[in-house]
């Protein structure tokens, strides 16, 4: 848990986000105390209240964005409603910089309430968090706006290189597109008294996934590849998070047999204390600008084994294992070498959470941010 401290050079920031389980809510919403930890004034925005927001935060308050539904409109004009709810806090507090984490809508409602307070009261920073521009920006619908929105930011960040070498490519953007990486709380996310496998009863490991269960995610593949696993090793399967291809999954462990070892969980808010259990951390998604989720398993200890797309690769350096999109039985093999070897496991487990707190660590890369908004407002 933060403790204020005084920061001498205090900011009044603006943070607009998605309040949903997904990685820019949980980023922008973890940004949002780290700052007030540190000091600074901090006003959260969103439709609904981020599922990681914390009450009582001193230095931090929450906007509800409130959207009305007439008749007339198909779909609820949330982008205008942000622009407005923007602008007003920007008059009643004062806020010097807006940060806002994802492209579409948010750059857009932001350069929308700069216009309508006189088109330099405003200053805002867009964080650019991967599905915002590998599949919604380039939808030819979304592409000119989200283009246009990017170079009327004050400063443009993406969380890997890979999203930023993408973001040039899709829109062809020349403004600067800087890599600030996620970060993860080393205090909160640590290793926590993980038993050897020898002390366990049949000497079962403990695998684990933790998403939103959308397609792009391909939860099924996880639970190929662990049904093969089973095959060879005691394991069992942990399935944390929930979406639209949980049954899917589950479905697909009945298919082959495993349905009694996997173990779905659900929605968690306690994710520092189930992932220190596990011994490896399992993704297979199709694209992962990031891995946020990975970042916290190796927090805990826990090494990954992921398709190699995205920025996967910037995250989890050599603590972990790469293996080729939709090939379950890869990501098997690469599983049962780190699971067999428990002397390299605890090696692994090692360097991953080594990896975490030397590159990732909140604090280190907060002050990435702070130095951006600071050159913004020159």
């Amino acid at each position: 848990m933060y403790q204020t401290r005084y920061h001498p050079e205090r900011m009044r920031i603006g943070i607009v986000c998605y309040p949903t389980v997904g990685g820019s809510g949980v980023v922008a919403t973890e940004m949002a105390h780290a700052l007030a930890h540190r000091g600074h004034e901090v006003h959260l925005l969103s439709y609904d209240r981020p599922s990681r927001l914390r009450r009582g935060v001193p230095g931090l308050r929450f906007h509800q964005v409130a959207v009305s539904a007439y008749p007339l409109f198909r779909y609820p004009p949330y982008d205008l409603a942000l622009a407005t709810r923007m602008l007003e806090v920007r008059e009643e507090a004062n806020v010097e910089l807006f940060h806002v984490h994802y492209a579409i809508p948010h750059a857009v409602s932001a350069f929308l309430a700069r216009s309508m307070c006189g088109g330099k009261c405003l200053k805002f920073v867009t964080t650019l968090h991967g599905t915002d521009i590998t599949v919604v920006g380039a939808d030819r619908a979304y592409l000119r706006p989200t283009r246009f929105a990017l170079e009327q930011s004050d400063a443009v960040t993406a969380v890997s290189k890979f999203l930023a070498d993408e973001t040039h490519l899709v829109f062809g953007v020349k403004k600067d597109v800087e890599v600030v990486h996620n970060f993860v709380d080393v205090d909160r996310f640590k290793p926590n008294g993980r038993k050897p496998w020898r002390e366990r009863p049949d000497q079962e490991r403990v695998l684990v996934h933790a998403s939103n269960f959308r397609p792009v995610k391909r939860v099924a593949d996880i639970v190929r590849a662990f049904a093969a696993i089973r095959k060879e090793l005691p394991a069992k399967l942990v399935l944390i998070g929930d979406g639209p291809d949980r049954e899917h999954a589950m479905a697909v462990a009945s298919d082959l047999g495993c349905q009694h070892k996997v173990e779905h969980l659900g929605m968690q808010e306690n994710l520092e204390n189930l992932l220190p259990q596990a011994d490896l951390f399992l993704s297979a998604s199709e694209t992962e600008s990031f891995g946020l989720s990975m970042l916290e398993a190796m927090s805990c200890g826990v090494p990954c084994v992921s398709t190699a797309v995205g920025g996967v690769a910037e995250v989890i350096g050599d603590t972990g294992k790469l293996v080729p999109f939709a090939q379950p039985d890869a990501m098997a093999k690469a599983a049962l070498a780190i699971l067999a070897d428990e002397a390299g496991h605890e090696q692994l487990a090692n360097a991953a959470r080594r990896r975490a707190v030397e590159q990732f660590a909140t604090e280190r890369i907060v002050a990435e941010y702070e130095k951006i908004y600071r050159r913004v407002l020159g």
